[in-house]
């Protein structure tokens, strides 16, 4: 707006100093009553002709209606949005299962696939919790991100034993034994939860079973201390069945660019 030459021609602030009297001069008035107009006229057409409601666009995003959000896309709303908590609509969809809304989000070119809502949760994320293919596959589609510092994808698949999801993850790269803040890898969380299919996947896909947390904890320690009796049983016959010798690894890096 700035950079017309209209309005940098005619702009008092560019003037040369001038009196009060000088200054109220009636042709002077006219000029500025001229770039006035022009500035405003010039605002008006850069702002978004969106009127609708933030309200009415995450009601729409979570009933999964791509009509409703496609239609307040198409008149000037950010799929950038947040809700009162700071939650991107992309992430919404992902808590909520809206598929349709997800791909037509993720297709938006000005869409930020990574963002994240206060608690550091990204659409990826959310979507694997929830075990929602659909969602990762067309995230992955787009070219998000499968790693991520701290806390993952893969962490939050494996806390819910989504083998599915675990295997799409891996099988794109996920780092397997990424580690949360403290260290804490997939395959603890899978432990603690007692999800002993997801525990051997993420075994066979290389998990290593001697990772220790910040707090010394394996995956065997989290299954029992929140007892998760097969699969304290299960990895720990895996464990003696492993050649002995070192000491067990530390987890710390989780393999994020």
């Amino acid at each position: 707006m700035n950079n017309s030459p209209m309005v940098s021609t005619l702009s008092v602030a560019s003037a040369p100093n001038v009196s009060r009297a000088h200054d109220a001069h009636p042709a002077r008035k006219a000029v500025r009553g001229f770039v006035a107009g022009a500035l405003l006229a010039a605002c008006a057409i850069a702002q978004p002709v969106w009127a609708a409601s933030v309200d009415s666009l995450i009601k729409a995003v979570k009933f999964d209606d791509i009509s409703a959000v496609k239609k307040q896309l198409a008149q000037g709303a950010d799929p950038n949005t947040v809700d009162n908590t700071g939650t991107p609509i992309i992430v919404i969809a992902a808590r909520e299962k809206s598929d349709k809304v997800g791909q037509l989000l993720a297709d938006n070119p000005k869409t930020d696939l990574e963002k994240t809502d206060a608690a550091g949760e990204n659409a990826m994320m959310l979507a694997a919790l929830n075990g929602d293919a659909t969602f990762v596959n067309l995230l992955i589609a787009k070219d998000a991100e499968v790693n991520k510092k701290g806390w993952t994808p893969l962490h939050y698949a494996a806390t819910n034993g989504h083998d599915d999801i675990v295997k799409i993850l891996v099988d794109h790269s996920a780092y397997i034994d990424a580690g949360s803040p403290n260290g804490t890898t997939p395959l603890m969380m899978a432990a603690r939860g007692n999800h002993l299919s997801t525990c051997k996947l993420l075994l066979d896909e290389g998990a290593d079973l001697r990772v220790k947390n910040q707090l010394g904890m394996t995956a065997v320690d989290f299954a029992r201390k929140y007892e998760a009796r097969d699969v304290a049983e299960g990895l720990q016959a895996r464990l003696d069945s492993m050649p002995s010798g070192g000491s067990a690894p530390q987890s710390g890096s989780n393999g994020a660019k």
